[in-house]
């Protein structure tokens, strides 16, 4: 009877000593997190991830498949989609798929998330499948469509995307999502149109090989900048050095988004006479603030435009009202709150 009290008061001393560690914890989560996150105010976060997943696509709906799926939809694209310790490999996914797709009719395609995404995965095996397999319609990819409840986007660890752009010439749209360890090629492409890189930080050898490569059918390019803490190594003279090699009075749409450098930008492109021949400027989810939105009013080609995104910013309530004033549609909501810092909406 002894050694049964004992053991139920050193039981008891263990449960009250781990419901003081939970209370700490529990008490100290904000400070914690406001320390090891600058942007958490109050122990809320603010956006600073990606919340959705696309909904279209190659200008289809997007419905996910999943493996033991069945295909019931041909006016749609597809996203390959794996649980965080899926049993199948990435190959096996994408078979299960063209097993109920003819491979010679996909023209669309997405990769989701993948297994072990979130801890350094990369998408190896469903490209090394899709340069096998040579699907002679495919014409637009999305890798990396996922939120930050698979990975976040500074987790998603990329590939070497040479070998696939080399087997898809007639490929239209490349989007990624990531830029861990991406590689794209400097590369001469015939039918690449739509380019778009989303990071939380972007090295500047993947920009530095878009300014490199041939891309003469190139209508929108599409880049999220994002945070040197998370592997932006660019500055002013890498996009300057972009865009004086791409010729981006042909292009309809840019953005470069998500930018710390965003006031920089706005300053340099506001003094670019093709400025006017865009039809869309996207600098949304960046720090843009009064200088670089000064600069855009001043510029004599900002009202060449059809569009301006400036969404997520740091602009004075009086320069947004002259922003509105402007003969286009400007696309922007109310300021972030620059009382501690400026930060991008995406980085993590």
């Amino acid at each position: 009877m002894y050694s049964l009290f004992v053991r139920l008061g050193r039981d008891l001393r263990v449960t009250f000593r781990f419901v003081q560690k939970c209370a700490y914890l529990c008490a100290t989560i904000p400070f914690i997190l406001a320390h090891a996150y600058p942007h958490v105010k109050n122990g809320a976060r603010t956006a600073m991830t990606v919340n959705d997943y696309s909904e279209r696509f190659f200008g289809l709906p997007v419905v996910d498949f999943r493996s033991g799926d069945r295909v019931t939809r041909r006016d749609a694209v597809y996203r390959l989609m794996q649980e965080y310790e899926a049993p199948q490999s990435q190959r096996e996914l994408l078979d299960e798929l063209l097993e109920q797709v003819p491979r010679d009719s996909l023209e669309a395609l997405i990769i989701g998330s993948w297994s072990e995404a979130a801890t350094g995965t990369p998408p190896d095996g469903f490209l090394e499948a899709l340069v096998e397999y040579r699907l002679p319609s495919l014409k637009a990819l999305f890798v990396g469509d996922m939120t930050f409840e698979d990975a976040e986007i500074s987790w998603i660890n990329q590939t070497d995307y040479t070998a696939l752009l080399q087997t898809y010439p007639d490929l239209e749209v490349l989007r990624i999502r990531g830029g861990t360890a991406l590689k794209l090629p400097v590369i001469e492409h015939r039918a690449l149109r739509e380019l778009t890189i989303e990071t939380g930080g972007l090295p500047s050898s993947v920009v530095d090989a878009i300014a490199d490569s041939k891309l003469p059918a190139l209508q929108r390019l599409e880049l999220w900048l994002g945070s040197d803490n998370y592997g932006f190594d660019g500055n002013l003279s890498t996009y300057q050095n972009l865009l004086a090699k791409i010729e981006p009075e042909r292009l309809e749409y840019l953005g470069l988004r998500n930018a710390e450098i965003a006031d920089e930008l706005a300053t340099y492109l506001a003094s670019q006479p093709w400025l006017g021949s865009l039809e869309t400027l996207d600098l949304s989810m960046g720090t843009l603030g009064d200088a670089g939105a000064k600069a855009l009013l001043a510029s004599p080609w900002i009202e060449g435009l059809e569009s301006l995104d400036l969404r997520h910013h740091y602009i004075s309530d009086a320069v947004i009202k002259q922003l509105q004033a402007l003969p286009l549609t400007v696309e922007i909501d109310n300021a972030e709150d620059d009382s501690d810092d400026r930060y991008v909406q995406v980085s993590e």
